[in-house]
């Protein structure tokens, strides 16, 4: 069984800026995107700071997020790295798995990278991050390196506050003609 110990909440930066630009998705009537909640169960609580510190994991989590934008299902997962490359080790086979089936299913699943070095945000479709893991796992690299990440799915802030996402996304689905 998997245990969390609180150490802060990692990537919670890049998820903040999510959870902000889905809020606006929302009012904008442009989709409908929710944060899936990690199941956990509680063994510690701070009662004077009212904060969990030691908990375990009911069971392996999906993907972060999950929804519907513009009649197209979708599912994706935020990563964040203060390298100069994505870590394989930060995807689990069962995210791999899962975004595999919802595709399956006639949605999108893909991943959005933040590189904290350069401040820099990347839309990684599913077919670009399956192919680099089954590789991986073969004995191939145990990354993805900056270089790779096509500029062609960058994503920009914009009003200082919105990751838009959706720009990247239609760009790609475009490209794949998926409908």
């Amino acid at each position: 069984m998997a245990y969390w110990q609180s150490r802060g909440l990692r990537g919670s930066e890049l998820e903040e800026i999510i959870n902000l630009t889905n809020d606006m998705y929302r009012t904008k009537n442009i989709a409908l995107i929710q944060k899936v909640p990690t199941p956990i169960t509680p063994i510690s609580i701070d009662k004077q700071k009212k904060v969990i510190t030691l908990a375990y994991f009911d069971q392996k989590s999906t993907v972060d997020y999950i929804g519907v934008a513009q009649g197209i299902a979708i599912c994706f997962d935020a990563k964040q790295t203060a390298s100069t490359s994505l870590p394989l080790a930060n995807i689990h086979q069962h995210q791999i798995d899962f975004m595999d089936d919802f595709i399956s299913q006639g949605g999108v699943s893909f991943i959005i990278v933040h590189f904290k070095k350069v401040d820099e945000y990347y839309l990684v479709p599913f077919e670009i991050l399956g192919t680099y893991f089954r590789n991986a796992q073969k004995g191939g690299r145990k990354s993805i390196p900056y270089k790779e990440f096509e500029n062609a799915y960058k994503i920009e802030i914009e009003a200082n506050i919105y990751l838009h996402y959706i720009k990247a996304l239609q760009k790609y689905i475009d490209e794949c003609e998926i409908v």
